[in-house]
């Protein structure tokens, strides 16, 4: 092709394309090729022109085109050694995504002539420009008029998982908006989400993401998003027109409605996959430096076929400025980051001084927002709950499982379950760290949904179409004598009391409570654990249309959350305790705490012991001894008479699930529950 762009020096940073006075500049990072072209495209992908790059300095590759203008197609080209025992997969063949772009012009669908290397290890000749999406020159700027960020006191937030498709795809709103961003915060999206009484939304992914190959193959997609593509371009199939101003607006909008909003990121892997598989980005462009390798082969911490290696300062500052870009720009106030693990992992150990970490918490943007640790991968010791600086919360397995085999009726249970309710000190230290630091929860999107933890035994993933291999074959579950749905008034009524007592506890536990989205709706995905694939009815959110059963239900636990978000609003030692025996709170006033058992007296060490024991109370005084509070669980489902743990025998009801009631001055217990009141 004739050069006919004129083009001047530039400059390297800031990197990605950025208009100037007098076009564009463009600034790449590509460390070990010898040579990086600029490719112009029309907007129907025709290639127009290959422009060389003039500059490189630092492994960063720069030059200003004049005359360019916003809205410019492009991609990159790269020439270099093809190595691939070395991980050199220079390929001019593969047009190369900028890692910078803020938009591109197509979702990304995987095509086997993406691939840089074939199977017999030899150059893929084919040009892969006609299957990559274009980068887009895209100027994207924070609103002047954009909303205040909610300011959370951190013991009254609470965290409900959102997915922006399957919340808004069967709301009752213009059908144009369903599926959407906008249609998130539709009357009907924010009214929902303010009758609950919570306080932060967790998005699910809305990097741009591709499909993996094997479900393309199976005629699936990847729903829940977890395979990005781009750090910075949004995700174009949740929007009507413009996924940036739309993504902007949806997050004003949840801002505006009280609400602080958190996205769900991965910075651990990316959709380039295998190594033969596409190259369409970082693996074309510095594939050595983007992602872990050893001996030659890739490592592959996530499961995912590759991982980030989050050691290399080129990773560090990709990921560092994508999180400053959806803080400055697109306007979200956290992060919660996807199989965190590998995010702190130097050369390949995991260590909480990891440069990334670090890099993140001395940052005076990010450092102040609200990030979230999924505290584990797949790679060695790659379970770190409790180990992370104090400067992320972290996901708590340990909460979940525990409270689903109390509740379940396990046997030995009442010690570690007393160990979960006030903050998991096992694992998140007194003296180190608040009970807040604890994400509690019981359901996640990767795993059963509440009402399907009380309806079936055993995962029902056929739809899947892996065979029910896929998902997790222990789900510590209970269906109550049928699996699956049933018109049986019993079972109906215990499963809808289960799902009001492990509400009822992680709203009353120490920590930062975690909601997933659709709970409330008492949503089934029909046994389906690992819903990932599932774009469809399976996933998306029922709103109409609905049985009594499930109405019955929906009003009983939207109640629960609406009440028990209150009290922790309300009172903060719900949420976070300050006792004499942590150091943490030498400086303060200090409340204080009694276990009681089933006599309403001082639990003793025969009562701990005690495997049998299904009962555990505790009352709660604040320093100001204005109140103390009395809450009780009770696992078993032989009735039970508790006294009250006052002199004057009056307490105050707070909340109390179905069975149990105060009558005659005792707790009166049916069968199985949770109770708080006040005296």
């Amino acid at each position: 092709m004739n050069q006919e762009q004129q083009v001047t020096n530039g400059s390297p940073f800031p990197l990605g394309a950025i208009v100037t006075k007098d076009g564009v500049n463009f600034a790449v990072v590509a460390e070990d090729a010898s040579q990086l072209y600029l490719c112009l495209f029309d907007e129907k992908g025709n290639e127009q022109e290959s422009l060389p790059f003039l500059n490189k300095t630092k492994g960063i590759w720069y030059m200003e085109v004049l005359g360019l203008t916003e809205g410019q197609h492009y991609g990159l080209r790269t020439e270099g050694e093809f190595k691939p025992e070395q991980q050199m997969l220079y390929n001019k063949q593969k047009l190369l995504i900028d890692p910078y772009a803020k938009e591109l012009s197509a979702k990304l669908v995987w095509n086997e002539d993406q691939a840089a290397i074939t199977k017999e290890g030899q150059p893929h000749q084919t040009d892969s420009a006609y299957c990559v999406p274009k980068s887009i020159v895209r100027t994207v700027e924070a609103k002047s008029d954009r909303p205040g960020r909610i300011k959370v006191t951190p013991s009254s937030r609470a965290l409900y998982e959102l997915h922006v498709k399957g919340f808004s795809k069967n709301l009752p709103i213009e059908r144009g908006l369903q599926g959407t961003y906008l249609g998130v915060i539709s009357s009907a999206g924010i009214e929902h989400l303010k009758s609950l009484n919570i306080t932060t939304i967790q998005l699910m992914p809305c990097f741009s993401f591709m499909t993996e190959r094997h479900l393309q193959q199976l005629e699936l997609n990847n729903y829940w998003g977890y395979n990005p593509i781009s750090f910075f371009a949004v995700e174009p199939s949740y929007a009507i027109k413009d996924a940036i101003v739309e993504f902007q607006q949806m997050i004003d909008g949840l801002r505006q409605a009280g609400f602080e909003v958190i996205l769900d990121v991965v910075y651990n892997h990316t959709a380039e996959s295998e190594v033969d598989q596409s190259s369409v980005c970082y693996r074309g462009l510095d594939n050595a430096r983007y992602y872990r390798h050893q001996d030659g082969q890739y490592l592959n911490y996530t499961g995912c076929g590759n991982c980030i290696d989050t050691y290399s300062p080129t990773s560090i500052r990709l990921i560092c400025d994508s999180m400053r870009y959806w803080v400055d720009v697109m306007g979200v106030d956290g992060f919660r980051f996807d199989l965190g693990v590998d995010l702190g992992r130097t050369d390949h150990d995991f260590t909480a001084k990891a440069p990334l970490l670090q890099a993140i918490l001395q940052d005076p943007i990010l450092s102040g927002t609200c990030l979230v640790m999924e505290p584990w991968d797949i790679g060695p010791n790659g379970y770190q709950v409790g180990q992370f600086p104090r400067g992320f919360l972290e996901c708590n397995d340990q909460y979940r499982d525990t409270i689903r085999r109390f509740w379940r009726g396990d046997d030995g249970k009442v010690p570690e379950f007393a160990t979960r309710l006030m903050g998991s000190r096992d694992y998140f230290h007194k003296g180190h760290k608040s009970a807040l630091n604890s994400v509690n929860y019981i359901t996640y999107h990767d795993g059963y949904t509440m009402k399907d933890l009380v309806s079936y035994h055993e995962r029902h993933n056929l739809a899947n179409m892996e065979e029910n291999r896929d998902g997790h074959g222990d789900n510590i579950s209970q269906n109550f004598g049928t699996e699956g749905e049933t018109d049986n008034k019993d079972i109906q009524e215990k499963r809808l009391n289960q799902q009001l007592c492990f509400i009822a506890t992680l709203l009353l536990s120490q920590g930062t409570p975690h909601l997933l989205g659709g709970d409330e709706l008492s949503h089934s995905q029909q046994g389906n654990n690992n819903a990932y694939c599932q774009d469809n009815d399976i996933t998306w959110q029922t709103w109409q249309d609905i049985d009594a059963e499930t109405s019955q239900a929906r009003t009983a636990i939207k109640d629960t959350i609406a009440t028990l978000m209150a009290l922790r609003k309300a009172y903060p030692i719900f949420a976070e305790i300050r006792l004499e025996d942590d150091p943490l709170y030498q400086h303060t006033s200090l409340d204080k705490i009694h276990w009681l058992n089933e006599q309403s007296e001082p639990m003793t060490i025969e009562n701990w012991a005690d495997d049998s024991r299904h009962f555990i109370a505790l009352t709660l005084t604040p320093a100001d001894l204005s109140n103390s509070f009395w809450i009780v669980f009770y696992s078993s489902d032989a009735p039970l008479s508790v006294p009250l743990p006052t002199d004057n025998g009056e307490v105050e009801t707070l909340y109390q699930t179905p069975g149990l009631s105060i009558k005659e001055g005792a707790l009166h217990c049916a069968y199985r529950g949770v109770f708080v009141g006040k005296f």
